[in-house]
């Protein structure tokens, strides 16, 4: 378990700037070591907030897209091209603007597509890929990713990880199907809390007045179930990407300057 570590910004643009600088820099740092990268993506206003700065970046050349894995964190289950899903929002956002190898890519699967109505279904195909592309090198049944991005949300969840909810106390499965989700639509699939924490690094974005009383709960010690952003570590870092807004409620003495 690491330390989480606070980096805030002036505001929520400043700060996707800042954090699609910074993992084009891990993206490229891996490559260059492993000869490839393994991302996990997120969605959401911060998530995508990222992948729109990302595209916008003239640095994004750097990276080797034929050489990189893309995953997801969590997705609603919708049917594929659905404009809700964070697939779809994703490649509007990035995806299809650079040339990336399809078969890196790994969204998580659609409700119209092999498994219907059956999310758990979908969660277990979605896991055994998982599993597939995990190595002997690897911290369990998932790749050991380079960096897992998850949004968090204002009721402190991440990913598809609700508070007391059923996915959120998993501790065997890598990935799990949700049922009854507060936020629309209530069906999804969801990496767990053991799948992001075989991360190198889990990357938190919140931005927004609405996420401050979330941040500070999250990092003022609170239990995993009540609140899952509290759970989400990765094996060598923990990094809390945060504009002024979303940590305008937590002690001055626990992050360090705006820096910008």
């Amino acid at each position: 378990m690491s330390t989480p570590q606070l980096v805030v910004h002036r505001d929520k643009e400043l700060m996707a700037q800042a954090a699609a600088a910074r993992l084009i820099t891990k993206v490229v740092d891996a490559q260059a070591s492993r000869g490839s990268a393994s991302v996990v993506l997120t969605g959401g206003r911060n998530g995508n907030g990222l992948l729109a700065a990302l595209a916008a970046a003239p640095a994004r050349d750097a990276v080797d897209w034929s050489r990189i894995d893309l995953w997801w964190g969590d997705e609603r289950y919708l049917p594929e091209g659905d404009p809700e899903r964070n697939y779809t929002q994703a490649c509007e956002a990035l995806l299809d603007a650079v040339p990336l190898n399809p078969k890196r890519v790994h969204p998580m699967p659609a409700s119209n597509g092999p498994h219907g109505a059956g999310v758990e279904a979908a969660a277990e195909a979605y896991a055994a890929e998982l599993a597939r592309s995990a190595g002997p090198e690897n911290h369990g049944a998932v790749p050991t990713f380079d960096v897992l991005m998850l949004g968090v949300g204002p009721d402190t969840h991440v990913a598809s990880l609700f508070p007391e909810l059923p996915a959120v106390r998993e501790t065997e499965r890598t990935v799990v199907g949700v049922h009854g989700a507060p936020k629309p639509p209530p069906t999804r699939v969801t990496l767990t809390l053991p799948a992001i924490r075989s991360a190198r690094e889990v990357w938190l974005l919140a931005a927004g007045e609405d996420k401050a009383q979330a941040v500070a709960i999250a990092l003022s010690g609170a239990g995993e179930i009540q609140a899952p952003a509290a759970g989400a570590y990765g094996r060598s870092r923990t990094l809390w990407l945060l504009d002024a807004a979303a940590a305008a409620q937590l002690p001055r003495s626990l992050y360090p300057p705006a820096s910008a």
